[in-house]
């Protein structure tokens, strides 16, 4: 038996509210896929499940909020019998729990009564008698088509379930203090050290003109782009900046997936992943940075994004302040900031000249870096900005 709980979405979480299930008692499910919907205190998030197997209870009801942790659901593995359902333990404890109106497990084969010509289980019937639920809309999930009570109980959520976009008079003041529980917690154990390094970026913006010249403007490409895949060629050079500090260890990540700092229409931030940066195109991160800011605004974050992200990059745009430093998002270690491109005095060559400049920040946990090995790392990405065609 496979006990598929709620995941962590991101330092801030610590609970969350389902919303809606994808999934029914009997549905095969593969790795990847998205089983359920969460509201956290930022978004309504789509819940991948990281297993395969058939979905066997449904021990949380749309509307439940719950801990991070709380088993959700259980699945029976390849061979494994429905037959027997789960003993000894609750909805996310030892013990037994209490009785739940989603914990209807698989019937086994011939416990569904034919009515007509559909299968219903007697207590299906029953309970949908007693809410008033028409019992031949409900939507059977069960073997051969039957109805069981989770699909009733399902059926019952639909139609009482809020809108998504009905958002609670305090969701604001909820981001707020989530952001600030993980800023404070970030603080109160990241030893940071702070460093930044201003950065010439007339070459970039020059390949950026050459390279858009002729496109239209809904496929041009933004110097955020550019920024991303040098931090992510730079980490390979200095993978200590690149992945996660649990247990009292530093776990480096395999790969670059990069946490992009996005403001919401209605406040705050949230920093979803950009997968495996290091490893495609400016063009293909373009799609993916213009598809990201759509879904995090409009509230349709898959959990791998929130969850994934091994470094962060918050880049402020033209609307900002000319630098930024940042607070490190656990358990990650480190967070690159990029102010607003300045025009300033510069010396190249010899030469006094007007140069178009960023600063490029970085804020690195002292547990697993020191500031030798972060100056390093600015240097580094410096030096890969004045390269864009290499990118």
């Amino acid at each position: 038996m496979i006990e598929f709980k709620l995941p962590s979405l991101g330092a801030d979480m610590d609970e969350g509210k389902l919303l809606e299930w994808k999934v029914s008692p009997g549905n095969t499910v593969k790795k990847g896929q998205v089983v359920a919907v969460v509201d956290t205190s930022k978004a309504a998030v789509d819940v991948e499940i990281w297993c395969e197997g058939t979905v066997f209870e449904l021990l949380v009801a749309p509307g439940d909020t719950i801990p991070v942790g709380t088993v959700m659901a259980t699945l029976l593995e390849a061979g494994e019998s429905p037959l027997a359902p789960r003993a000894g333990r609750g909805v996310g404890g030892e013990g037994p729990g209490p009785a739940h109106p989603l914990r209807s497990p698989l019937p086994p084969a011939g416990e569904g009564v034919i009515a007509g010509r559909r299968r219903i289980s007697p207590a299906a019937r029953k309970h949908a008698e007693e809410l008033g639920v028409d019992i031949e809309t409900v939507v059977g999930t069960g073997p051969e088509g039957a109805v069981t009570l989770a699909d009733v109980e399902l059926a019952i959520a639909a139609k009482v379930r809020l809108p998504k976009t009905a958002a609670t008079p305090d969701k604001s003041a909820e981001m707020r203090r989530a952001i600030a529980a993980a800023m404070s917690r970030s603080k109160r154990e990241i030893p940071h050290y702070y460093l930044s390094e201003p950065v010439p970026i007339r070459r970039a913006t020059e390949w950026l003109a050459k390279v858009n010249e002729g496109r239209p403007i809904t496929s041009r490409l933004l110097m955020a782009v550019v920024q991303l895949k040098a931090v992510a060629l730079a980490l390979k050079k200095f993978p200590e900046m690149n992945g996660f500090f649990r247990d009292g260890a530093f776990q480096p990540a395999a790969a670059a997936h990069i946490g992009v700092a996005i403001s919401l229409r209605q406040g705050g931030l949230i920093a979803p992943a950009i997968h495996d940066v290091g490893d495609k195109t400016p063009e293909q991160l373009m799609l993916d940075l213009t598809d990201l800011v759509k879904r995090a605004r409009a509230g349709s974050l898959r959990s791998s994004e929130m969850s994934d992200p091994t470094i962060t990059v918050t880049n402020l745009g033209e609307q900002g302040v000319a630098a930024v430093y940042g607070v490190i998002y656990p358990p990650q270690v480190a967070l690159v900031g990029f102010g607003r491109i300045v025009e300033q005095p510069w010396v190249e060559n010899g030469a006094l000249t007007i140069m178009p400049v960023v600063t490029a920040s970085l804020a690195a946990d002292h547990r697993v870096s020191d500031g030798h090995r972060g100056a390093l790392f600015l240097a580094e990405l410096r030096d890969l900005l004045q390269q864009p065609e290499n990118l």
